[in-house]
């Protein structure tokens, strides 16, 4: 298993907290940045279980494990 991680910028946007992963375009939200912070991290783990499916996950692994600009990381085991 390979630990990778992801950028997830997260700003508030009429009263909820949004939640962007610039690595593979994924977003989410929530009524906290917390809540915001979990539910883009249920939706990357989605988007990983799809990826591999489609066989397309290699094609970002390097761009996962060297991001370093962020405000917060999520690691996921992939």
């Amino acid at each position: 298993m390979t630990k990778v991680r992801f950028t997830a910028t997260i700003w508030e946007e009429d009263g909820v907290f949004v939640s962007k992963c610039p690595e593979i375009d994924v977003a989410s939200a929530g009524d906290t940045i917390n809540e915001a912070l979990s539910n883009l991290t249920e939706a990357i783990e989605l988007w990983l279980v799809n990826a591999r499916e489609l066989g397309i996950i290699d094609d970002y692994l390097p761009m996962m494990k060297t991001s370093e600009k962020s405000i917060r990381t999520i690691e996921i085991n992939v």
